[in-house]
C-alpha cells in the first residue's frame, strides 16, 4: 500500500492522480467523487489506468473498507483491475 501522501502526488489534481497511479501499477482507492468522474471519462475515452475502487464515505465504515479491499487483493490480480472501477461496500 501507498498513499498519495507518501507518494508526495497528494496535491495532484484528478487526472495527474489516476495517471501516476497507472505508470505506478497500482489500483486507486477512493471515496472522491470527482476522482470517481475523472475515471469514468478515462473509461469512456478508452484511456488505460490501473484501476480504481470506490466508495462513498459515507456508504461504508473503516472496517468494513479494509474487509472488503483485502478481499480484493485475494481474488483479484492487478491487471484484473486494469481498466475497471469496483464499487465497495461488498455487503
Amino acid at each position: 500500500m501507498l498513499t498519495a501522501e507518501e507518494d508526495s502526488s497528494k496535491t495532484l489534481d484528478d487526472d495527474e492522480l489516476l495517471k501516476r497511479a497507472t505508470d505506478l501499477g497500482r489500483v486507486l482507492f477512493s471515496q472522491d467523487k470527482d476522482l470517481l468522474a475523472v475515471t469514468n471519462e478515462w473509461l469512456q475515452d478508452g484511456k488505460d489506468f490501473a484501476g480504481l475502487v470506490y466508495s462513498h464515505q459515507l456508504s461504508i465504515s473503516i472496517g468494513q473498507a479494509v474487509r472488503d479491499l483485502e478481499l480484493l487483493s485475494k481474488v483479484l490480480e492487478p491487471e484484473d483491475m486494469a481498466n475497471r472501477i469496483e464499487y465497495l461496500p461488498y455487503s
